[in-house]
């Protein structure tokens, strides 16, 4: 995975921010922006599914 320019890891901090901000605390309802939420902290940390030896599709890692 190619490393991230600060100006993207800035965006998606950001992103994080502004999804954080739309949590309602109902479990059911958050799921979706927590999921998105876990996507984009991945894609900072630079971290792909244990076990795959392939890009994850699913969330672009």
């Amino acid at each position: 995975m190619s490393q991230l320019s600060p100006q993207m890891k800035e965006e998606l901090l950001a992103e994080i921010k502004s999804l954080e901000s739309q949590l309602t605390g109902n479990m059911m309802d958050d799921m979706d922006i927590r999921g998105r939420i876990h996507n984009i902290k991945m894609k900072l940390e630079g971290v792909k599914p244990v076990d795959s030896f392939v890009d994850c599709i699913g969330c672009g890692s």
